[in-house]
């Protein structure tokens, strides 16, 4: 029989439909081998409280698999090299270091492996801790946005896809019942993948992304040839990090010494009101938000999630080094750290999806609408 080890799992950054899935997976793995499993809770918060470790076992994990959320908890505030302190003396927190604690603390309670469950911040954190002594960490990526490098795809984006789209299909009825422009914002932060894929699945007439700065006379113009063709309605899908050439991305809260990066929104409202004043057209917003997190995972998701959780306890039984467990070509395999942490997949512009969208005639906001064939 295998070492037995201690490992331990804990989630951080968004939350993501199929995490709960990834931890029933992973302590289900790791039990048959014989191991020892715990959580950390929020992040990597529980290894600075006292209280912020919990033993996952079998009747921890039981029926887990198909609920949202994390039963973990998660942090988007959790950085432990800018942890928010209050100091002796204040009343506000500061940014401190606090590593070396998580690390003397992971080798305190004695764990052999941490599985890292988290997106593009997480695996950047995880990357760090391994550098500065954590003997080995496995990332699992996790994301609705769909933007990690080192991997195909992520778990969570294939149902906020679906959920964006039930809600595209939705707003079809109302908005040509009112011979509106409806803007639909979605997440997706720098990467459109959210956007181009539930766009193109929804059958939006434009489709606004991060990758491709967009004009919003070549929008109004789209709206405008739906208008003289009899078409007196269109369906724009904006990701939240959309921005007009030239301009600057909509920010709904600034980044802080505590969030490394700016909570991005706005973009619909924006782009409604341009659209308004260049069509005369009555156009509305809507910010589907959180909704696209909140729910049951999709089957796809449950699948990958799992598989994934697997595969990271597989790594740590082979004595892999560490690395993100990553789907690539229908296979999970290990990558680098390297290749994930601190970058982002964004959607390629010249080929694939994009391309598609633009043989149906759905404008991007970058181009001459004579380009288009009747729709």
């Amino acid at each position: 029989m295998a070492e037995k080890k201690k490992i331990v799992l804990n989630t951080g950054g968004g939350d993501a439909p199929g995490l709960n899935a990834v931890i029933r997976s992973a302590t289900l793995a790791a039990l048959q081998r014989g191991w020892e499993v715990w959580g950390i809770k929020h992040g990597y918060r529980g290894l600075l409280e006292p209280n912020g470790l919990m033993p996952l076992d079998r009747d921890a994990v039981r029926g887990i698999a198909h609920l949202g959320g994390t039963i973990l908890g998660t942090a988007n505030r959790g950085d432990p090299f800018h942890y928010p302190t209050i100091l002796p003396g204040q009343d506000k927190p500061v940014a401190v270091d606090r590593s070396d604690e998580i690390i003397e603390r992971f080798k305190a309670e004695g764990f052999d492996a941490l599985v890292a469950i988290g997106g593009d911040g997480s695996l950047t954190i995880a990357k760090k801790l391994i550098d500065k002594g954590l003997p080995l960490v496995i990332g699992v990526p996790k994301t609705i946005d769909n933007d990690v490098a080192g991997t195909d795809i992520t778990f969570g984006f294939d149902t906020a896809v679906s959920i964006a789209t039930e809600a595209i299909d939705r707003l079809h009825t109302t908005t040509e019942a009112h011979e509106r422009v409806m803007v639909v914002e979605v997440m997706g932060r720098h990467a459109g993948w959210i956007a181009v894929t539930a766009g193109l699945a929804g059958g939006a007439d434009a489709i606004l992304l991060p990758e491709i700065p967009f004009r919003i006379e070549r929008v109004a113009e789209k709206v405008l040839q739906r208008e003289r063709r009899g078409r007196r309605f269109s369906i724009v899908v904006a990701a939240e990090g959309a921005n007009p050439a030239g301009g600057e991305v909509a920010v709904k809260v600034e980044a802080d010494e505590f969030r490394r990066a700016p909570i991005l929104g706005g973009i619909a409202e924006r782009t409604a009101s341009e659209l308004a004043r260049l069509t005369g057209k009555e156009t509305r917003s809507i910010v589907l938000g959180h909704l696209q997190r909140g729910g049951h995972p999709s089957s796809a998701d449950r699948v990958l999630a799992l598989r994934f959780g697997a595969a990271a306890v597989g790594e740590i039984a082979a004595g892999s080094p560490s690395g993100m467990v990553s789907m690539r070509a229908g296979d999970v395999r290990l990558v680098p750290f390297e290749e994930a942490a601190g970058k982002t997949r964004n959607v390629p512009t010249d080929r694939g999806i994009v391309r598609s969208a633009r043989e149906l005639g759905i404008c991007f906001g970058d181009e001459p609408e004579t380009h288009f064939s009747a729709s």
